[in-house]
């Protein structure tokens, strides 16, 4: 077969669709081993990156591997990774900011565990990652072989779809089922595992498409009647509410969301994931939603009269106590998914389908409304946390140096082009509230698994999502740790993580807790760090260390004028608190603007 031959394939079993694949001196029916078909079915999925760690259940996968990156076009470029976990974690990463799905393989047992804590991450947030893990023969299953673990049963509570391949003629239609299921509908992780007998047995190749699995609908179909119902609400509202999540991020809406809130004249807060589906500069952006968040829109979710929830889930983290969370409002869902409607807050209409589809579909029926009166209410709040909360931490005059005057000098010199990548705990919630946000994707974070750990290898994945994007990786000291071998992978592929390490010897978010909620005992959370200086030069990384506020903006000047990876470290304050906070157990317009502690 010459290059670039188009192969048509025809529709079969009523889960198939025609496809053309252009592959170059491939024959559709010669004898292939199960490795090898699943490099083709990598490939006709239009994977280009994938994130892994070999080993010995899943040394015949890599063995093809080798094949497709060793050509002069390869058609895969993979990295390697430290750990199993952050292969995991950079897919997320991979997916979160490119909007394709992330790709990791690993070996069996310990490998596959490993990876587990990225795919409940996944599943948490909504991250579309396609894991394939070595398995032992399926002669040996069952027997406790070495490195034996029964990941389809442990994979099934924290994946959309886990399935075992134990035949080479299931490995082109199971891969097309995963990123179908994947990428599809509320997106997700899947876990393949992969047995050693179905990558080593042979059969005819036959590519496959799957397009549609029974009793699985992924796109609800958009009810009129909802959608009429929803219009009425919001055009008779005084004071109407939006909340954004990243659903509208996952649904490509972004320009749908901001012609209906623009139309409405609705101001809208953001959830932590949905933090740059909206411009933070936008007149009608009121802020962060949250436990962490902004004061105005915790305040006025308790004083809205219609309340609407675009692409969100009602989390713990944003409603507060549940049983007085916005009573007094009318309460309109537009989600992609059923299981979220009523699941916390109860929903006087819900408009089932994707953002992309509903909010047009809205924007036509609601009027063009002014509520200039209301969105000034919101004022007087913001400038009361402006001036008791964000202007003493991100301009101080005086003291150590803050974790939000660091994230503030870094969102100012990137003028809010640059991906944000933190990790979690106070770091987390620092760089996402001082960041600026133009771009969509412009945040990759953990937010429901809150996976400390995350960022490294996130931002690693993100450089290859976004190659032409700059990268700005937050993380603690503590969370740094946690993936700080990840640094052979930044220094084995130049990959150019501006790592910014906000240093307070202390795991911080813990730390405040304890002296929030247990008398102060600081049981362990105090830290004796390592010198990043030395790491880092072990690695062949430059590296700077920020002591002084005099000399902060130099430094982060430094860091981004840099080509490649950078590493910067900043001495912040030891016992700094983030500010406001809702307390566990209180209501979100019960958020305290400093915490007497």
């Amino acid at each position: 077969m010459s290059d670039n031959t188009k192969i048509k394939i025809g529709k079969g079993s009523g889960t198939q669709s025609p496809i053309e694949v252009p592959w170059s001196g491939i024959r559709i029916g010669e004898v292939c081993t199960g490795a090898e078909i699943m490099m083709r079915a990598l490939y006709q999925e239009n994977v280009k990156t994938i994130f892994g760690y070999p080993g010995g259940a899943i040394m015949p996968v890599f063995d093809a591997l080798y094949t497709y990156t060793q050509k002069k076009e390869p058609w895969f470029d993979f990295v390697l990774v430290r750990h199993e976990q952050a292969a995991a974690h950079s897919a997320e990463g991979y997916s979160r900011v490119s909007g394709n799905v992330g790709v990791a393989i690993v070996t069996s047992g310990p490998g596959a565990t490993n990876t587990l804590t990225g795919v409940a991450d996944a599943m948490m947030d909504s991250t579309p990652i396609v894991v394939v893990a070595g398995q032992v023969g399926v002669k040996a299953l069952g027997t406790d072989a070495f490195q034996e673990v029964d990941l389809v049963g442990l994979a099934q509570p924290i994946s959309k779809w886990s399935y075992q391949i134990r035949r080479p003629e299931d490995v082109a239609w199971a891969v097309s089922r995963a990123f179908y299921i994947a990428r599809s509908g509320r997106p997700g992780p899947v876990v393949l595992d992969f047995t050693r007998s179905a990558q080593t047995g042979k059969c005819k190749w036959e590519p496959s498409k799957v397009d549609s699995v029974r009793s699985y609908q992924p796109y609800p179909k958009l009810d009129s009647k909802a959608v009429e119902d929803a219009a009425e609400i919001i055009n008779n509202a005084k004071k109407p509410l939006a909340l954004v999540g990243q659903g509208v991020e996952l649904g490509g809406a972004q320009k749908e969301l901001r012609e209906f809130l623009e139309k409405g004249d609705i101001p809208a807060g953001r959830t932590l994931l949905g933090l740059s589906a909206f411009p933070s500069d936008h007149p009608l952006d009121v802020g962060m939603l949250g436990m962490h968040g902004n004061y105005a829109p915790n305040v006025k979710e308790q004083e809205c009269d219609v309340l609407i929830a675009i692409g969100m889930r009602f989390s713990d983290r944003v409603t507060g106590r549940l049983d007085t969370y916005a009573k007094q409002a009318k309460v309109i869902h537009l989600d992609i998914d059923p299981t979220e409607i009523d699941k916390n807050v109860k929903t006087d209409v819900a408009v089932l389908a994707d953002c992309k589809e509903s909010l047009p579909a809205l924007t036509k029926l609601i009027r063009k409304a002014d509520h200039k009166e209301w969105i000034d209410s919101f004022k007087p709040l913001w400038q009361k946390e402006t001036d008791q909360v964000i202007e003493p931490s991100i301009h101080p005059t005086e003291g150590p140096l803050l974790m939000g005057e660091v994230v503030n000098a870094v969102a100012e010199a990137t003028n809010g082009e640059a991906v944000l990548v933190n990790d979690v705990g106070e770091n987390q919630m620092f760089s996402a509230r001082y960041f600026k946000y133009k771009r969509s994707r412009s945040i990759v974070t953990s937010g429901g698994a809150g996976t400390m750990g995350f960022g490294l290898p996130a931002a690693i994945g993100a450089t290859f999502g976004a190659p032409d994007r700059t990268i700005c990786m937050f993380s603690g000291d503590g969370g740094f740790q946690m993936s700080i071998q990840e640094l052979g992978t930044i220094m084995e592929r130049q990959a150019p993580v501006k790592m910014i390490i906000l240093n307070n010897n202390y795991l911080g978010n813990v730390r405040q807790w304890q002296d929030l909620m247990f008398n102060h005992r600081r049981s362990f959370t105090r830290m004796l760090n390592p010198r990043y200086e030395d790491i880092a030069r072990g690695y062949n990384i430059p590296y700077d260390v920020a002591t002084e506020r005099k000399d902060l903006a130099a430094k982060i000047d430094k860091m981004l004028k840099t080509d490649g990876p950078f590493l910067l470290e900043v001495a912040v304050k030891e016992d700094e608190n983030i500010q406001p906070m809702t307390p566990p157990g209180k209501s979100v317009d019960e958020m305290m603007l400093h915490l007497d502690i």
